[in-house]
């Protein structure tokens, strides 16, 4: 069991992270090698190009395991060699839209990868933490105008949202099976605490996602195009991907201390006044951009899509000490001064571990 007295310290500690050539892996990536973690990577190739595992050299400071977390045996491989501390599992389908197109292979990867990675975990002697990253659009949206807590109903009205209930079931299904929290950290018990993370939307500089609105939109300001905006009166939790890594690392450091009570589900979501419309967001960012950024409504059927969605984070604030730091405003000023420090071609690598200090010296890290 962790000092509690001493002041934790990521130095050395062996950190397998699924997911680091996206666009939240990648971020963390950084986060944990700056902090002196020694981590390994293991993910399929950047889905996109540009992206941000290769414009900040995430690939510099982690190693870089190319693989698919639907490959059982590979994925094995890559663990137990490395004997990993913690483990983040962040590679998935992202994508909501995306996933009406390949919901099979959404599926696959979102519910058998999740279940690989927890399997290699049982068979891995070295894991004690588990952080398993699903999403906020894991809850059974009923539309309503309440936050939802961790202990609302489970659903998924499109492929991908019901795909990550599905991780979360089977993540609550392993932690039961395998590492029950009544056992944790007993004489004749076990060693592994596992936790999932709820994210609202995430938002910073390196994300090039297909149908993402800040992607969608920095694509439109660099062509010199008016940016088509779907469903602009949806209402997201919106935040800063710095945000919710702070507390996926904080959420690791209390698993780590085998106290069961962290063993459970949490959500990070923005201040209740940050929960803000897709239009509200377009109009910020043509403000911030300048040069004649425009966006115009796309008037053009879509697939359905939740209208209104709010994360209540009171166990996080109650249990980890996590609040969010950063307002809406200055994360749209921050993902801004990422992508035009992009277009100058600056030294990606150093901008985004500046924003990254910054950010630190802000919560006091």
């Amino acid at each position: 069991m962790e000092d509690l007295v001493t002041p934790f310290s990521w130095r050395g500690r062996k950190v397998l992270l699924t997911g680091h050539t996206g666009f939240k892996g990648g971020w963390l990536a950084l986060w944990l090698a700056r902090l002196g973690a020694e981590v390994r990577g293991y993910a399929l190739d950047p889905a996109t190009d540009p992206n941000l595992f290769t414009a900040a050299r995430v690939g510099s400071v982690v190693e870089d395991v190319r693989g698919d977390i639907r490959d059982a045996a590979a994925l094995e491989r890559a663990m137990q060699e490395f004997a990993p501390e913690v483990v983040f599992h962040l590679a998935a389908q992202p994508l909501v839209r995306y996933s009406y197109q390949d919901p099979i292979g959404t599926f696959e990867t979102n519910v058998m990868g999740t279940a690989h990675v927890l399997d290699c975990v049982r068979r891995t002697p070295s894991v004690r933490a588990v952080v398993s990253v699903t999403t906020d659009k894991c809850y059974d949206n009923k539309e309503w105008v309440w936050p939802y807590r961790e202990t609302d109903p489970l659903g998924g009205y499109d492929p991908y949202s019901s795909s990550k209930a599905c991780a979360e079931i089977v993540s609550a299904a392993f932690r039961q099976s395998y590492f029950p929290v009544a056992e944790l950290g007993q004489p004749s018990g076990h060693c592994v605490a596992v936790a999932t993370a709820r994210a609202g939307n995430v938002i910073g500089g390196g994300d090039w996602s297909t149908d993402r609105l800040i992607p969608d939109l920095v694509r439109g300001f660099l062509s010199g195009e008016p940016v088509l905006i779907r469903r602009p009166h949806a209402i997201r939790p919106w935040q800063h991907v710095l945000e919710p890594l702070h507390g996926y690392l904080l959420l690791a450091e209390k698993l780590l201390t085998h106290d069961p009570r962290f063993a459970t589900a949490y959500n990070f979501g923005p201040v209740e006044d940050d929960a803000r419309p897709v239009g509200w967001i377009a109009e910020r960012m043509t403000r911030f951009w300048g040069d004649g950024a425009s966006w115009v409504q796309d008037t053009a059927d879509s697939p359905h899509e939740a209208g209104y969605l709010k994360l209540d984070a009171s166990r996080a604030r109650a249990d980890l000490g996590w609040v969010p730091r950063l307002r809406l405003d200055q994360a749209l000023e921050m993902l801004v001064a990422w992508y035009r420090a992009w277009q100058a071609a600056a030294d990606m690598h150093a901008f985004t571990l500046a924003q990254i200090e910054r950010y630190q010296a802000l919560v006091g890290d």
